[in-house]
């Protein structure tokens, strides 16, 4: 499966969250803490791909999801194959990744809302994100391709969401959260 996503900049956040809850409904707010793992030589993320155990609280509860996403397939938009799963224990799972020599890159915490839809029989989320160390509020569109033939034709679905929500082309990035969160913190707390 591959992730098919575009992130983009909002310049006008309450305005954004207001025309996704009258489209979409109530969103579902979480907060997000991150840990990114690599190897030592750092081959992981020097190679493009991700290592990640995200601990997800909310009003429903704390859950655990452990994603590897393989390299970019497309580069317009940053998609990626992903592959996540849900982990019961998440002190064990950061223990099995460091105890099979993974070290922590890089941790920080997202501030979400998010809307579940379902357009053109694709189910999309739509996630308000907001991380304290950068600057702005982004806005992720994504859905699930089943390979690279598929998605084209997911991306398109993306699209057309974020046109009906108004996000100009100019606005997309493919900035990664872990980059931006690096760079704010300086070459010595990455």
């Amino acid at each position: 499966m591959i992730e098919a996503e575009l992130k983009a900049r909002v310049h006008d956040p309450e305005r954004m969250r207001a025309l996704l809850e009258d489209a979409y409904g109530p969103g579902r707010y979480e907060v997000y803490r991150d840990t990114y793992y690599d190897d030592p030589a750092g081959e992981l993320m020097g190679g493009d791909r991700e290592l990640r155990i995200r601990t997800v609280h909310g009003a429903g509860g704390t859950r655990t999801v452990l994603t590897y996403k393989g390299a970019r397939v497309d580069a317009a938009s940053g998609s990626k194959p992903e592959y996540e799963t849900g982990v019961e224990d998440g002190d064990a799972a950061h223990a099995i990744l460091r105890g099979l020599g993974h070290v922590p890159r890089i941790a920080f915490e997202k501030r979400c809302s998010s809307y579940a839809f379902t357009v053109d029989g694709r189910r999309l989320l739509a996630t308000l994100v907001r991380v304290p160390e950068i600057d702005g509020t982004f806005l992720e569109v994504e859905t699930m391709a089943k390979d690279e033939g598929d998605l084209p034709g997911a991306l398109a679905v993306v699209r057309g969401v974020l046109a009906d929500l108004g996000v100009a082309v100019d606005d997309l990035t493919t900035e990664l959260y872990t980059d931006a969160v690096a760079a704010a913190r300086g070459p010595r707390h990455g």
